[in-house]
């Protein structure tokens, strides 16, 4: 996954000016029926509304054979 934010705008204000923030620790995505710490999730947000626009872990390889 690229992660760019150099083409987004938000979709709800139409601002351009784009932050990134993340989830790590206890708030972190863990996967189901597997014993792994998880991932830290990453979002990319408007910086003008807080409108979250992405989100995505930072390591899906951990979340593999969870379906």
């Amino acid at each position: 996954m690229d992660n760019s934010t150099e083409s987004l705008q938000c979709p709800k204000c139409g601002s351009t000016d784009l932050g990134k923030g993340k989830h790590a620790g206890y708030n972190g995505m863990n996967p189901v029926n597997k014993l792994s710490f998880g991932s830290e999730v990453e979002y990319i947000l408007c910086t003008d509304c807080g409108f979250i626009i992405e989100s995505y872990v930072k390591k899906p390889n951990k979340f593999k054979g969870t379906l």
